[in-house]
């Protein structure tokens, strides 16, 4: 039988009788259509979980009985980020839900001069909100306790202003570059920026690299955005991380 998980900030660690968050409560009633004696794994987004049952279920309103929380580390050795460019919704919605079943540990949505997609600030925090709740959804599914971070979206420019972290790598995925995957040392930390469907401008890209990005190669074929994103992800993961 499948565990269904699902996230509730704030949870009692010690255990105990907990009303679930509204938008957790509204899941579990009126989508999971769960009822009282239904068992749940809930988990804090900080690396707790712990098992509950619940006890009473009135509409939205969903009480359940926690068990003691425990730590768990389904986190990957390799500190990820992944710099995407912004694509279209469904696009987009792909990339953030597989990146977090690969493990990456910050998501960082950037504009650039090609960007399709055009947002404005109110656009820009719906998004970023219905991203957090397609990433909260992927942790739910599959079995991550820590919630990937989701910046807002922001310009790359700006973005290629950050300073690195300590013993991180940056990549720009580029389809004439020389060095492949397999070719990399070892990795604590590795940043991928990848463009949106029409790629990066070659000033974005001489940005980047004068950014400390050095340009890495998927092979000889041209992949979509949403397709190089996880490719690179996947291969890194194989390479250096948990796969």
């Amino acid at each position: 039988m499948r565990t269904i998980r699902v996230l509730a900030p704030g949870f009692p660690a010690s255990g105990g009788v907990f009303e679930l968050p509204g938008d957790a409560g509204a899941h579990v009633a009126r989508v999971l259509r769960l009822v009282a004696g239904d068992a749940v794994v809930l988990f804090d987004g900080h690396g707790y979980e712990a098992t509950a049952q619940l006890t009473a279920v009135h509409g939205i309103v969903v009480s359940v009985d926690v068990q003691p929380a425990v730590s768990v580390d389904r986190e990957s050795p390799l500190r990820l980020t992944l710099v995407q460019g912004v694509s279209r919704g469904e696009r987009m919605d792909l990339v953030m839900q597989k990146a977090t079943e690969l493990g990456v540990a910050c998501l960082v949505p950037v504009l650039t001069e090609r960007s399709v997609v055009k947002l404005d600030a109110a656009q820009s925090a719906k998004r970023l909100q219905h991203w957090q709740g397609v990433v909260a959804a992927a942790c739910e599914q599959s079995g991550r306790a820590l919630l990937p971070q989701v910046l807002p979206v922001q310009p790359l420019l700006q973005w290629l202003r950050v300073a690195p972290a300590p013993s991180e790598r940056r990549f720009l995925l580029h389809p004439g570059a020389t060095t492949r995957a397999r070719d990399l040392p070892e990795l604590q930390a590795a940043t991928l920026l990848i463009g949106p469907e029409g790629g990066l401008s070659p000033g974005e890209r001489a940005a980047a690299l004068q950014a400390g990005y050095t340009d890495l190669s998927l092979g000889p074929r041209v992949l979509r955005t949403e397709t190089a994103a996880l490719a690179a992800l996947a291969a890194l993961q194989a390479i250096a991380g948990d796969l």
